[in-house]
């Protein structure tokens, strides 16, 4: 075997780049090739013998040049995810392409097609990259990156109660570099932008596109508004579709794990190229079953105490509680137990047991996984006319929806004599009970739906002169529509209670239907009265979209020492919409109609970017290898933020041979979202933590803030880059300082809001059972969307203000490190590569008086130290790896330490037919090899861990099939 030269990174854009590989002999071009793109070779001498190969010049992707070289021979080639390329005979020989493009090659980071190396980190995933990861989505992969924090924007951290940003209502997957936010990372699919996903439409749903589509994934680690614009501040995912495909390919993968989340993937591609173009179509279907939290034992009831944690069952239960309400603690108590006798409902004064408890969790049988069933298609053409004009389009489609059990209704009620289920432990008239409905009815079931639309449509045209220009038109929109049913109409409850008289709008008589019978096990009501006070719920509608004009020229400017300087103009007119309509059916007769008109704004922007190279090949000198600076400005002018302007410097120098060093500074900025602004002012109520540990009843309020400011951002990066026969290693330092942000500022630390001083500003005491102007703001209150008629006004014992602000500072500082190796072993080889992300600091000012609080390691914060570390084996058409896992231990908001977690997966690989031939790729996954739980959290969800940095599905199982047609 012949081993050439070293293998490339994947923490920088080091893949896409120049080639000079002269016609000749196979086995010369391909040692060339293994030099200028840095990538390792396995083949035998006699698998080239007598081969030729047509020069390659040019830019092109490593993937691209190899494809190039081996055209017209029967040899094909595959790439381990540490990027070693094996070479074997194929048994049937592919066709040059007619058609030679290299300018449309997409370079994330930069605007310039002949960039050279850049000055910002990029982490590449390419297609082996993806499916070694084990995963079954793309959206899955990138939440797993050890630069991303899961504990906003998926499935599991919005149905754990666990997501402070609280918009993600469609159970949509988002990117979270650094932990900044997902609205802070830009996600682009080839480019350019989608629409937003959510309540609010300010992040992107990765998971709405077809897997079996995708190209790579660059991950760019570090600002860059001065090249896209808004919301590029923590980074930019940029996913890059197949620019073509000839065939069929056949996906079909199912996993497994303990309790549910079954997963079923079918996808198909087929597609086809000619002399002048090229076009395809991808479609992939996803069912995945629920997981209930009664599948774990750590989330089935709330009570924690056998794990070392808390009881955190309340007093909502059934039976229920009769309360008291205690003026001096601000709080209800409980006074007695209701304990029905074996007819199932209390009958007498012996069936209360004085000053003790029920508990019961208020999450009780709710799913931690939705139940998602999801249809996605991608399509993709190009036509070239002349050597010069290319016709490019793309059209994407994704329907998601899904069903999941939340937490059932449950409140404080008030129950009299004439209900004649009534009966008193004191001989009262009337009683305040709390109670669940959990029996009764069984969780609330919300159940909802995305469906986004996207495409683009340009053209570039290349100018004799070595310029081109690239224009496109781009529009993308996304429908969100979820609700909620089996819920407790608040209206018809009170009629059922026998505490209003029967309505004649209503077809319900409690004399002849029934009474409801608050002092029953869950058992005691009828299938009518159930299905009258069940009746409740409400549906949202919201709907988002982005449509862009852009225009993009660039070419060589002037012929430097160094070499070309190349510049990139550009100009953008963006457009972005949002509306939302729905209705609510919890406590009226007749449905609440919602609506908030329909928000837009304009976006122009000017950009520039170009690339100066001081030192190259023609003046380098000892010390200087290369030296490269790069420039790069936006200017974009919004119809109601006004104006901003963000510069990036970058410099690469090379001081020696296949070693650099790298550094970039920019600004960046991010607009409120739309609903921000706008949103209509609503209330809800909730229990809070007050002094002394007691449950206080509190007002809260939510709504847009017309007075926001943007969010800014200043970025700096420091890195190196080391890359030598079959070695490679990276170091990237940054440091991020966000200004202004947007937020609502008694998210971060919601449950303490009552008792944290930093939120005082935010938060009113009342009595208003004792206080006439404090009666007269809960009753203020009372006619906005929202309002519970569940408790008495003069119950509440706190208000705060959750509306949207420009709340403190955050600046975040870390760095990333990876490292690869490979060897050859026998006819195999063997590749180690770890990579790393480690958090230095994490301060954060959570309002603008607040002190700052250092919060790496803190729960609902990322930790500070996550890796990720395999070892992959390749011989023939087998291949193997296993992968460790580490996240850091961290701690609790009370200074309680959690555990750090280590996981093992394992992936087997076997192509039946040969790797590139016609064959199967067999492909058997384990996540969790040794099935550890998830450290142990004392959430005060009452779930027994930690949603944003461990996973509850334990050991999963996973077979794939891939067939090539």
């Amino acid at each position: 075997m012949a081993c050439v030269a070293a293998a490339g990174t994947s923490a920088c854009a080091q893949d896409i780049r120049e080639y000079d590989v002269p016609a000749g002999a196979l086995g010369d071009a391909l040692q060339q090739y293994a030099t200028q793109s840095n990538q390792q070779l396995f083949y035998s001498g006699s698998l080239v013998a007598g081969l030729q190969a047509q020069g390659l010049r040019g830019r092109f992707s490593s993937s691209d040049a190899l494809n190039r070289l081996l055209s017209g021979t029967d040899l094909a080639w595959s790439r381990t995810e540490a990027g070693v390329i094996v070479l074997r005979r194929e048994g049937r020989a592919k066709t040059a392409e007619a058609a030679t493009v290299v300018d449309d090659v997409i370079v994330t980071g930069t605007l310039l097609k002949s960039a050279g190396d850049l000055a910002s980190p990029v982490l590449i995933l390419d297609r082996d990259a993806l499916d070694r990861r084990g995963y079954g989505t793309v959206a899955e992969t990138l939440t797993q990156l050890p630069q991303n924090f899961a504990g906003s924007a998926t499935p599991v951290v919005q149905a754990a109660s666990a997501d402070v940003g609280a918009s993600n209502n469609v159970y949509a997957t988002g990117v979270n570099l650094r932990g900044l936010g997902p609205a802070s990372t830009l996600v682009l699919v080839n480019g350019r932008r989608l629409a937003g996903t959510g309540s609010r439409a300010e992040f992107t749903d990765i998971s709405a596109l077809p897997s079996g589509a995708v190209e790579r994934v660059d991950v760019l680690l570090d600002g860059a508004s001065a090249l896209y614009g808004a919301d590029a501040i923590a980074g930019v995912v940029n996913v890059i579709m197949r620019r073509e495909f000839d065939g069929q390919e056949t996906r079909v993968r199912a996993s497994v794990a303990q309790g549910g989340a079954e997963d079923v993937i079918v996808s198909h591609l087929a597609g086809r190229s000619w002399s002048t173009g090229a076009a395809y179509l991808s479609y992939e279907y996803q069912r995945t079953h629920a997981l209930s939290s009664l599948d774990r034992p750590y989330t089935a009831d709330g009570d924690l105490r056998r794990f070392g944690g808390t009881d955190h069952r309340s007093f909502y239960s059934a039976p229920g509680n009769i309360l008291a309400f205690d003026a001096a603690a601000g709080a209800y108590v409980s006074r007695y137990a209701i304990r029905p006798n074996a007819s199932g409902t209390a009958q007498g004064p012996a069936d209360f047991a004085a000053g003790a408890t029920n508990l019961q969790s208020i999450a009780l049988g709710v799913d931690l996984l939705p139940s998602v069933e999801r249809n996605s298609a991608y399509g993709q053409f190009r036509q070239a006319w002349g050597d010069r004009f290319e016709l490019t389009g793309d059209l994407r489609y994704n329907r998601r929806t899904y069903e999941i059990a939340t937490a059932a209704s449950a409140g404080v009620f008030t129950v009299s004599r004439a209900n004649p289920w009534f009966v008193s432990p004191t001989g009262a008239a009337s009683h305040t009970v709390a109670y669940s409905f959990a029996r009764d009815l069984g969780p609330v079931r919300s159940e909802g739906a995305s469906e986004s639309l996207g495409g683009t449509l340009g053209g570039r045209y290349d100018f004799s002169s070595g310029w081109s220009a690239e224009a496109y038109l781009a529009g993308a929109e996304e429908r969100a529509d979820f609700g909620n049913s089996n819920r407790i109409n608040t209206r018809f409850l009170a009629e059922a209670l026998g505490n209003i008289p029967d309505d004649p709008a209503t077809p319900y008589r409690a004399s002849v239907n029934g009474y409801f019978n608050l002092f029953g096990d869950g058992s005691a009501n009828s299938r009518a009265v159930l299905d009258f006070i069940g009746s409740g719920g409400g549906e949202v509608h919201n709907r988002s979209r982005a449509t862009s004009a852009n225009l993009l020229i660039q070419g060589g400017l002037a012929q430097l020492p160094g070499g070309e300087l190349s510049v990139a103009l550009g100009v953008q007119a963006r457009r972005e919409s949002f509306e939302t309509r729905g209705r609510t059916y919890a406590s009226g007769v007749s449905p609440i109609i919602m609506s908030t008109p329909k928000r837009e704004r304009s976006i122009a922007a000017v950009f520039a970017e170009a690339r100066i190279p001081l030192v190259g090949p023609q003046n380098a000198r000892r010390g200087i290898h290369s030296l490269d600076l790069s420039l790069a400005g936006r200017f974009e002018e919004y119809d109601d933020f006004g104006t901003t302007t963000n510069p990036k410097i970058g410099l690469v120098w090379s001081p020696v041979e296949n070693f650099g060093l790298r550094a970039s500074w920019g600004t960046s900025f991010r607009a409120g979202a739309l609903p921000q602004l706008f949103d209509q002012m609503g209330v809800s109520s909730t229990f809070l933590t007050g002094e002394g540990g007691t449950n206080v009843l509190t007002l809260a309020l939510n709504g847009g803030n017309r007075d926001l400011k943007p969010e800014t951002a200043e970025t700096l990066t420091l890195g190196l880059d080391y890359r030598r026969k079959g070695a490679a290693f990276s170091f990237n330092y940054f440091d991020t300082r966000f200004e202004d942000r947007i937020g609502r500022a008694l998210t971060e630390n919601a449950q303490a809001a009552l008792t944290d001083p930093a939120a005082r500003p935010f938060v009113t005491l009342v009595s208003p059972a004792s206080n006439p102007e404090d009666l007269a703001l809960i009753q203020s209150f009372s006619a906005l969307p929202g309002f519970s008629t569940l408790y008495p006004m003069t119950a509440y014992g706190a208000v705060v203000d959750g509306r949207w602000v420009n709340t403190g500072a955050v600046r975040v500082k870390g760095f990333d490190i990876s490292g690869r190796y490979s060897w050859s072993v026998g006819a195999g080889s063997v590749t180690l590569d770890t990579a790393a992300s480690w958090i230095l600091d994490y301060e954060t000012r959570p309002t603008p008086t607040a002190q700052v609080r250092k919060v790496a390691g803190l729960v609902g914060y990322p930790v500070k130290l996550r890796a990720r570390t395999g070892l992959t084996w390749t011989r023939g058409d087998f291949d193997a790896g296993f992968y460790w896992t580490y996240v850091d231990n961290y701690a609790d908001r009370l200074g309680t330490s959690i555990e750090g977690w280590n996981t093992l997966d394992a992936q087997f690989g076997w192509d039946v037919g040969g790797r590139q031939g016609a064959g199967i790729r067999m492909v058997l996954g384990v996540l969790n090899l040794l099935d550890e739980d998830p450290p142990f959290y004392d959430a005060p969800s009452g779930y027994g861990f930690d949603a944003g940095n461990a996973s509850l599905l334990g050991r999963t199982v996973s077979l794939q099939l891939i067939k090539r047609w």
